[in-house]
């Protein structure tokens, strides 16, 4: 068996329209679908930019509260200029948690707060560089 690509990432939240709204108003990403699941669990797909990939947000109130391990899961996304990136954030409201920090390779990044206590790493990457 071989995997053929990664299809989506699956993210539960507590309160589907607050993650939507950031997901959307903060960081650009576009919802292309919204469902219930067979049992009951409320879905949405979010696309990124320039990716294949999708994010799942599911909400199931039935499983209890969200409970998000530090330093377990975050989501990273590529953006073209940190400092507009942060100019953008500061516009609406949304605190810088750590950084900018540099790498070695020449790129940068910032880390900022989502919805349940999930982080999300904003990189800014010099032309020709593959990774962080």
């Amino acid at each position: 068996m071989r995997v053929k690509k990664l299809l989506h990432t699956r993210m539960r939240v507590s309160d589907m329209d607050q993650t939507i709204s950031f997901y959307r108003d903060v960081l650009g990403l576009q919802v292309v679908e919204r469902k219930t699941s067979p049992r009951g669990s409320h879905l949405a797909f979010l696309s990124v930019p320039n990716s294949d990939e999708l994010i799942e947000l599911c909400s199931f109130p039935p499983s209890g509260p969200v409970k998000v391990q530090e330093d377990l899961v975050h989501l990273a996304f590529e953006v073209g200029n940190l400092e507009e990136t942060i100019a953008a954030l500061t516009a609406k409201g949304v605190t810088v948690t750590d950084g900018p920090t540099a790498t070695s390779s020449g790129s940068r990044f910032i880390f900022i707060d989502a919805p349940d206590g999930y982080e999300v790493e904003l990189i800014e990457r010099p032309p020709g560089t593959a990774i962080i």
